[in-house]
């Protein structure tokens, strides 16, 4: 039996903010792609992983670690991961504490592409989501980001590793 408390159909505000959720999920990630392959030759993906791989403990990751972090199937990030191995910015090995799992490290060039790459990006993000706001409207982007995510699925994402804990 239907939940009757559940309206068939969006319509006017609950429409509307849907909408504009919607539109920021389609174009964000274009835009953030376009930027990022033009001016470093990276996809925003490929930049995502690179990125987690530069703020981990010695640059290294498990693959299944990272392809959470990316929500990403193993299949994809392998693909992702074979590109980056082929210009030299990641290796894989096998995990020597576990030899079920593989571990993905970013060499020198790698660290070296990310220090590339960055600027670019950031000024994007500024240019494109944060300048935009005020820092109330950040602060709030955050949290609802934050409730929007936890309602998806209970495991945290990635999490910069220089932003201290709350409280």
């Amino acid at each position: 039996m239907p939940d009757s408390t559940v309206p068939e159909a969006l319509t006017g505000d609950d429409l509307e903010t849907w909408a504009a959720l919607a539109t920021v999920l389609e174009w964000l990630p274009a835009a953030l792609d376009t930027q990022l392959q033009r001016d470093a030759e990276v996809t925003y993906f490929e930049y995502g992983v690179l990125y987690a791989l530069a703020e981990a403990p010695e640059h290294t990751l498990r693959m299944s670690v990272l392809a959470s972090y990316a929500n990403s199937s193993l299949s994809r990030l392998s693909r992702a991961a074979s590109r980056l191995e082929a210009k030299g910015w990641l290796e894989r090995t096998t995990d020597p504490t576990d030899g079920r799992y593989t571990r993905a490290t970013l060499t020198e060039a790698g660290l070296r592409k990310v220090g590339e790459a960055t600027p670019g990006h950031v000024a994007t993000v500024h240019r494109l989501v944060l300048d935009p706001l005020t820092k109330a409207q950040a602060r709030q982007l955050r949290e609802i980001s934050r409730r929007i995510t936890r309602s998806i699925r209970d495991e945290d994402g990635w999490h910069p590793a220089t932003v201290p804990p709350a409280g």
